[in-house]
């Protein structure tokens, strides 16, 4: 399987089943839709943010068909502008590469600094789909295995509230 070891480890240990799809690299959301067609379940949007002073950083989900309004966002957490965390951030953070952002990477945030906003529009999903750390497959899981697999790793986490 695609994606790393380490993620598929911790998914056995536990105890989360995942339905696993393999597709060509997929580096936006209008590339991702070509090969979601039969991926029976919610399909997310994962952007990393940070503050100002570089010092706090943000993990997104959201409904991959959402646009997110980034000044309401900043508005309501009060960190000042937010940005696009830079590819050595990403990578720092989330130990993956731009176009790979996953909720799974936070499994390589071993000081658990990443706060994740899970738009509250995805539960209306019972299942999940995000990429395994690569963008060239998908894991399918059920959306009470998201939150249990964030807590195992000791993320603070919230749901949120998104406007189109």
């Amino acid at each position: 399987m695609r994606g790393q070891r380490e993620l598929y480890l911790l998914l056995e240990q536990l105890s989360i089943q995942f339905d696993y799809y393999e597709h060509p690299p997929v580096a936006t959301i209008a590339d991702a839709e070509l090969h979601w067609k039969n991926i029976g379940s919610g399909k997310c949007k994962n952007i990393f943010f940070r503050n100002h002073k570089g010092n706090r950083h943000y993990l997104v989900i959201l409904e991959h068909r959402r646009q997110l309004d980034i000044r309401d966002l900043e508005k309501r957490l009060k960190q000042g502008k937010l940005t696009f965390g830079s590819d050595r951030r990403l990578k720092a953070y989330l130990g993956v590469e731009p176009g790979s952002v996953s909720p799974f990477g936070l499994i390589n945030d071993m000081s658990h600094h990443v706060h994740v906003f899970i738009d509250e529009k995805l539960n209306e999903y019972e299942k999940l789909a995000f990429h395994p750390n690569v963008n060239t497959a998908t894991l399918v899981i059920k959306k009470e295995d998201l939150i249990k697999f964030i807590r195992s790793l000791g993320n603070s986490w919230e749901f949120i509230k998104m406007y189109d």
